[in-house]
């Protein structure tokens, strides 16, 4: 038990001195990520829900750890298009219910194990896709096209387009 309960205790973590220029990098990558994504839905697609809540947590992975498994393109796009797909599923035959947010959830996570496809946020879209409200559930089977697959498309170029400025970045590391 005391092994057990050591493992908990974890170590303590050695900090670098923050990077400002990297992290001016990741401002600038979320901030036109993002950017893009909001003009889109007030401009081109003003009819259209455009921007979800785990953009935001994509963005942190595409802009501030590119260099992350779970921000790489195919990650990105097939797990998040995977979880939305389970969460409208479960909505569908679960309604709001509970046990359709803990299948949403855990049914997107199990996925895209098995497809290699893990992205964190995309379990927030599985999510999103049962508890959203009405503009969400109100999507069906759209809600994996748009917002969810058009957003996360949006946000992988502009990864590509920005990350790459920097001398000391790379992105993507493979599809």
């Amino acid at each position: 038990m005391k092994t057990y309960l050591g493992k908990m205790r974890g170590v303590r973590a050695k900090r670098d001195i923050p990077d400002v220029q990297d992290a001016l990098w990741s401002w600038l990558g979320a901030v036109t990520g993002m950017g893009a994504i909001c003009w889109l839905s007030t401009h081109w697609l003003s009819q259209h829900l455009l921007v979800v809540a785990s953009f935001g947590a994509t963005s942190v992975l595409l802009y501030a750890a590119p260099e992350s498994p779970f921000a790489q393109p195919r990650n990105v796009l097939l797990g998040s298009l995977i979880s939305a797909v389970v969460g409208v599923a479960c909505y569908k035959f679960l309604g709001g219910t509970a046990l359709a947010v803990t299948l949403a959830v855990s049914l997107s996570i199990l996925m895209m194990q098995l497809t290699h496809s893990v992205h964190p946020p995309g379990a927030a879209a599985a999510l999103v896709a049962v508890i959203g409200g009405s503009e969400i559930t109100g999507l069906g089977w759209w809600y994996p096209v748009m917002p969810i697959g058009i957003g996360c498309a949006v946000m992988v170029v502009v990864a590509m387009l920005v990350n790459n400025l920097a001398r000391h970045r790379r992105y993507p590391l493979h599809w």
